[in-house]
């Protein structure tokens, strides 16, 4: 057993090293250890206890501690290339209980594609975009800080596609059938059909029981001492701790979350973001037009975030060309027969309200690299998963299933009266999941909900505050009986508080 459990070790560590190597932080890192080996307090002869004291005394080892803590949690949890490959040309069999749903999320993202491509063609563009002509260019990069300024022809352009287009293809989905019951009357809209494990209430209690402890950190009772000396300390794993408490002070909430998702600035890093922005500059592509228009659409239109229209216009241009974001987030793999599509540069095809998932980071940062690096791990994180088909627990399906079930467990009569009607519980919420609330709830409020994603890792908080919401609604809810009239009820949201209500609802019975 301890043969096993070495070899387990050792594998492991191969794999930590491996990655880490893989990382842009690894030359620079490296360069300090061998500045490091040389320091005259290195002794020869006791090479390993003083080279560790050398590293401590640097900081060089909360800053491995941090590299291999983040790893660990994310690219070392995914199949590596060649497994990913294998599961690419395995032909599916019909053993698979999600197959259907694999295929599905193939499907829905070369859709994507295929409608980006059909619109190039369309409008007589190239996919891949073109140089700017000088005039162009110049009007560009001079208008930079202000491109609210820029003037763009957006009169031929739409959003790729909207919340409701995916809503309905989830809401097509058709797995193994299992159910007896008689559906004459009743539409079979309900999500439990798919073979996802879900929490439930109590599983969801166990998980978030640090929101209903009121012990003080570290001994502290003061939140800003508290922040302070975890700051000082740099350590990530302390940092995601306290962001469970869910009362995060709002000039702190910035570095607690870069060092969380390891977005801490490096010159690399600026470099990088350099490197996106001339792209941006001299290069004219159809994904420009799309992040205008959404921009527009959503963000300029909205009394919390108009002021920062000109920061979302450089992130996400920079966002688009960023080509890194591709090979960090993960698709579903199935065999599917048909043509395969190109997508733009970062692999991300804009679509309808992309720009509120990096709007709320505009009340974190004053520079919009800090905030384009936070936002981009924040988004390979979890936001794509929210707009992607797959059968990943914290996935979009998995979300609305666990909706589903806690809705039609704790909350039978709104269950009940929903059935009634023949209208689908998402239908009222999935705008809501599927941005994991950005726009809906106010700032201050939202960044709670979100400090709770990043302190908890999980998604699951987004289903759980979505019944919240109706349970505290229920009484008008219970009164109406349109779609129009229910979403008319839940259109306001500014009263909501998010750490009394999460707290409410995991301490009941």
């Amino acid at each position: 057993m301890e043969e096993l459990q070495d070899a387990s070790i050792h594998h492991m560590t191969a794999k930590v090293i491996s990655a880490i190597k893989n990382t842009k932080c690894y030359e620079p890192l490296f360069k300090e250890l061998q500045r490091l080996v040389c320091n005259p307090a290195v002794d020869t002869h006791d090479m390993r206890n003083t080279l560790e004291d050398a590293i401590k005394g640097a900081g060089l080892e909360t800053e491995i501690r941090n590299i291999v803590y983040n790893l660990v949690r994310s690219r070392l949890t995914r199949p590596d290339e060649k497994t990913q490959a294998s599961k690419q040309n395995t032909k599916p069999t019909v053993s698979d209980p999600l197959g259907y749903l694999k295929r599905a999320g193939v499907l829905w993202d070369r859709r994507v594609r295929k409608s980006l491509n059909a619109m190039c063609t369309e409008l007589k563009v190239p996919l891949h975009g073109q140089p700017r002509i000088s005039a162009d260019r110049e009007d560009f990069m001079a208008k930079w800080n202000e491109l609210s300024n820029y003037n763009m022809d957006l009169a031929n352009y739409r959003p790729v596609y909207a919340p409701k287009d995916l809503l309905e293809v989830l809401l097509s989905l058709k797995g193994p059938a299992k159910t007896t019951e008689p559906t004459d009357h009743i539409p079979l809209w309900e999500f439990s059909h798919i073979a996802l494990p879900v929490k439930n209430l109590f599983e969801l209690r166990a998980h978030y029981a640090d929101l209903l402890r009121s012990d003080s950190y570290l001994g502290v009772p003061d939140l800003t001492i508290q922040c302070q000396r975890i700051l000082e300390a740099r350590h990530a794993p302390m940092c995601q701790q306290f962001l469970k408490k869910g009362c995060t002070p709002a000039p702190y909430r910035g570095a607690l979350w870069a060092s969380v998702l390891d977005s801490k600035l490096h010159d690399y890093d600026i470099e990088y973001w350099q490197k996106l922005r001339n792209s941006v500059w001299t290069t004219d592509h159809i994904v420009d037009k799309l992040v205008f228009k959404d921009i527009q659409l959503t963000a300029s239109n909205d009394d919390q975030y108009f002021v920062f229209e000109d920061v979302l216009y450089q992130v996400l241009l920079c966002f688009s060309r960023d080509t890194d974001i591709g090979g960090c987030v993960e698709y579903e793999a199935f065999p599917v027969k048909g043509k395969t599509y190109e997508g733009p540069p970062s692999g991300v095809v804009p679509f309808h309200g992309i720009c509120m998932f990096a709007a709320p980071f505009c009340y974190l940062y004053d520079s919009p690299v800090n905030l384009y690096y936070t936002f981009r791990a924040f988004y390979i994180r979890y936001c794509h998963r929210l707009t992607t088909i797959n059968t990943h627990p914290q996935g979009i399906v998995s979300l609305c299933l666990l909706f589903e079930k806690l809705l039609q467990t704790y909350e039978p009569q709104l269950w009940s009266h929903f059935r009634e009607l023949q209208i689908q519980p998402l239908r009222v919420v999935f705008k809501w999941l599927m941005r994991a609330f950005s726009g809906h709830l106010p700032p201050d409020q939202l960044l709670i909900l979100w400090d709770l994603i990043l302190g908890f890792d999980s998604l699951e908080i987004l289903p759980l505050f979505a019944i919240i919401i109706l349970s505290f609604r229920k009484e008008s809810i219970m009164q109406v009986a349109s779609l129009d009239s229910i979403e008319a009820i839940l259109a306001d949201l500014s009263s909501i508080k998010v750490l009394p209500l999460v707290q409410l609802a995991l301490s009941r019975d």
